[in-house]
């Protein structure tokens, strides 16, 4: 429980207010996730410190920046794990999310999480990206739309944007590639209806991995040929 604190303090010096609760929560999740990951591939990263650095701390930081007004409607593209989605949730109670991924497995694995902590305003979705985009229930139904290690910016554009609402805005968790992936998205951003508000760059805690959060504010409804087929995206990306 001393990294749950240790974590909470961390957050707070960020200038977010924790729930009272968040640590015990993040605890039941974790006890949870490393056991299914004994028979399901959920993440490469076990250890306790390493988790709360890289994915606790990571999932939560960008909530200091902002970006989430009270009560948005939020859909994690690709939600693996339930990174960032999850521990959001816990630190951000306020947010209605939707976690969307194509694979049902994972989202057993998130459905029995939400289930044993009995939370509300929370829902999985099975489904692709490409698929919810061109949905009429789901097409610029998001206020938010974030996505963490799933796909490089100009294709990540293509699945996410079409969900948001104008007005809204995509929140790309990034790595040390983010200004390069960036400036190779320029045209997608265009194409689709973005516009760059603010790129943050950060460190870990105690650490020299280099982060970044892209926020993309949606100023125009994405046309309605995108999302395109999934080939097409994937092997003639927006560039």
């Amino acid at each position: 429980m001393q990294r749950m604190i240790e974590l909470t303090a961390l957050l707070e010096k960020e200038g977010i207010t924790c729930p009272s609760d968040l640590g015990a929560q993040l605890l039941k999740f974790e006890e949870q996730l490393l056991e299914t990951n004994k028979v399901m591939n959920l993440t490469a990263i076990t250890d306790p410190e390493e988790m709360v650095k890289k994915h606790y701390w990571d999932s939560i930081y960008p909530a200091a920046k902002g970006v989430f007004p009270a009560g948005s409607s939020v859909i994690d593209v690709g939600c693996g794990a339930g990174f960032p989605s999850l521990p959001l949730k816990f630190a951000r109670p306020d947010l209605e999310m939707t976690l969307l991924d194509s694979l049902q497995k994972r989202l057993n694995f998130i459905d029995g999480v939400i289930e044993k902590q009995n939370l509300s305003g929370i829902r999985t979705l099975h489904m692709r990206a490409e698929d919810a985009g061109r949905d009429g229930a789901l097409r610029g139904h998001f206020d938010i739309a974030v996505s963490r290690a799933v796909a490089e910016l100009s294709k990540l554009l293509e699945y996410c944007l079409p969900l948001v609402k104008k007005g809204g805005a995509l929140i790309a968790y990034k790595g040390a590639s983010a200004d390069e992936e960036l400036q190779n998205a320029q045209k997608a951003i265009q194409v689709l209806g973005g516009k760059v508000e603010s790129v943050f760059h950060y460190t870990l805690p105690e650490e020299e991995d280099k982060r970044a959060i892209i926020v993309i504010r949606k100023v125009a409804e994405t046309p309605k040929q995108y999302p395109r087929n999934p080939k097409l995206i994937k092997e003639k990306p927006l560039k």
